[in-house]
């Protein structure tokens, strides 16, 4: 890995333990947890307060399976109930009984026992309850239990979703979030969306040199029309595994966004893409916190002077605060060595925000002669080291250190996505 400059973190950060699970975010549902214990009543408020569980309505209360009973004699059952047994195995499997005749046919249940019983396991099972899971629970073990009674084996798989945002404008995110996706796309074969957010400012068409009438705005404006017709119509295929939601670039377009408006676009590119790149425009807007909080990966992209380390440090710091249960921002440090300009050192830099960072060093040429041009940096350079920079960073968001085939049905899942690839055909 000698061609990606990197700078250790502070002696704190590397304390730090290995990084957390990849777990799915859970869909729009409703979960109320009956629970006997005040631990697992705290771990399932830590897990409603997790990102990944957003989406989710979740009401905890005690009482275990005989208040379940009691709740849903008269009411309609939620998506996921979670009983937590204290009991016996005959007044859990009683309780189960009576549950079951008011309970609607597609409530998944969750039993948490204090008992490792394989039997009680297999008769669970063959009662229709969806997992068994042996206490103490902590919350992001339950987190996972949950997402994967959606997103287990036999479901579609989910794309990850890559937030790049820029400690400052003008320090480089959008160039390099647009050479990441292409990254994806070329080199890894991943199939990649890269989604262009600077509404007014966009400069994603131009950097592809493609100029699309539509694009983005279309997409979250109306999230209640989105389909797959309309996502057609303003998606731009620009190479193999590669497609464009631009933004219009233009100043005469109120756009008044709402934070939710964004959720219905990203989740339908994730269910048909394995990565989707969001440049984000520099401003702290609800949407633009909504979509760092709610991302998978998130590169925060910084050039080494005074304004953008105290920007940097904030955010950094934010971010782990929002999403305790993720791994940290991945900080990158760009345009380093910039003639005649005094700057940080990029170890004082990354010391200071307490990361580690990826280096990408100056060069106007090469920056200037693929803006100006409208392709990317590895079609100039080719295996130069800006690309090979470019390509590490890529193979440690998606940890592939050689190609392998996808489980997406390359090179999109969607209708209107396969339709676009088999006209390239």
């Amino acid at each position: 890995m000698s061609e990606l400059s990197r700078v250790q973190r502070s002696p704190q950060a590397h304390a730090a333990g290995p990084p957390p699970p990849h777990i799915m975010p859970l869909p729009r549902i409703s979960l109320q947890a009956f629970c006997e214990t005040p631990e697992f009543l705290s771990s399932v408020q830590a897990a409603a307060a997790d990102r990944r569980m957003s989406k989710v309505h979740v009401k905890a209360q005690m009482g275990g399976a005989p208040a379940a009973v009691e709740a849903y004699a008269e009411a309609s059952t939620p998506n996921v109930i979670v009983i937590e047994s204290l009991g016996g195995r005959e007044a859990l499997l009683d309780n189960l009984d009576r549950l079951a005749g008011v309970c609607d046919p597609d409530t998944k249940v969750v039993v948490v026992g204090h008992v490792n019983d394989v039997l009680l396991y297999r008769e669970l099972t063959r009662r229709g309850v969806s997992e068994y899971l042996i206490a103490p629970v902590e919350h992001l073990p339950f987190i996972q239990s949950i997402s994967e009674l959606y997103h287990g084996e036999k479901a579609e798989p989910l794309g990850r979703v890559v937030a790049v945002y820029g400690a400052k404008g003008g320090c480089g995110a959008s160039t390099l979030a647009h050479n990441l996706g292409w990254t994806l796309s070329r080199h890894l074969e991943l199939a990649t969306v890269i989604v262009d957010l600077d509404l007014h400012y966009g400069t994603a068409g131009l950097n592809f040199d493609h100029d699309p009438l539509q694009g983005v705005v279309d997409a979250v404006a109306a999230p209640e029309r989105l389909d797959a017709t309309l996502m057609e119509r303003i998606m731009s295929t620009l190479a193999d595994n590669l497609s464009l939601l631009a933004a219009p670039a233009m100043l005469d377009i109120p756009i008044e966004l709402e934070s939710a408006n964004f959720d219905h676009l990203i989740d339908m590119l994730r269910s048909s893409v394995p990565y989707v790149i969001l440049d984000l425009p520099h401003n702290w807007s609800a949407p633009v916190r909504r979509c760092l909080t709610a991302a998978d990966e998130i590169l925060l992209v910084a050039e080494p002077d005074l304004a953008n380390l105290r920007n940097a440090k904030s955010l950094y710091e934010w971010l782990k605060t929002a999403r305790p249960n993720d791994a940290p921002p991945r900080l990158v440090i760009n345009k380093t060595g910039l003639p005649k300009r005094p700057e940080i050192a990029p170890t004082d830099f990354a010391a200071k925000v307490g990361a580690e960072a990826t280096v990408i060093p100056f060069d106007a040429q090469l920056f200037g002669s693929a803006a100006n041009n409208g392709r990317m940096i590895s079609e100039i350079q080719g295996s130069g080291k800006h690309a090979e920079i470019c390509l590490a960073l890529a193979r440690a968001l998606t940890g592939r250190t050689e190609l392998r085939k996808s489980k997406f049905n390359l090179p999109f899942q969607l209708p209107f996505l396969r339709r676009a690839a088999s006209r390239k055909m």
